[in-house]
């Protein structure tokens, strides 16, 4: 993988933090909207941290951002292993 053009990329990383704060709302049952104070939102991490299970779902979401579903196995393509960049 690329990871030199991933890492840089801040769309990568807001798709890695949706992903796994989608995957902890809807463990918890929640939506967005019922997280009205900052306080609320730490307990809902603290929480997810100590739940294996939660951990698995985020990590399966965080997975599913990862991985390039158009190549065979979990490599990028050689064009996408190319990039200084990302691609437009």
């Amino acid at each position: 993988m690329n990871w030199k053009v991933r890492l840089r990329n801040p769309v990568f990383w807001v798709q890695i933090a949706v992903s796994a704060f989608a995957a902890v709302l809807a463990y918890a049952g929640l939506t967005a909207a019922d997280l009205t104070t900052w306080e609320s939102v730490g307990a809902l991490l603290c929480n997810a941290v100590r739940n294996p299970y939660c951990l698995f779902l985020v990590l399966s979401s965080v997975w599913n951002a990862v991985n390039d579903p158009t190549t065979k196995g979990v490599a990028d393509s050689e064009r996408a292993r190319s990039y200084d960049t990302p691609s437009r």
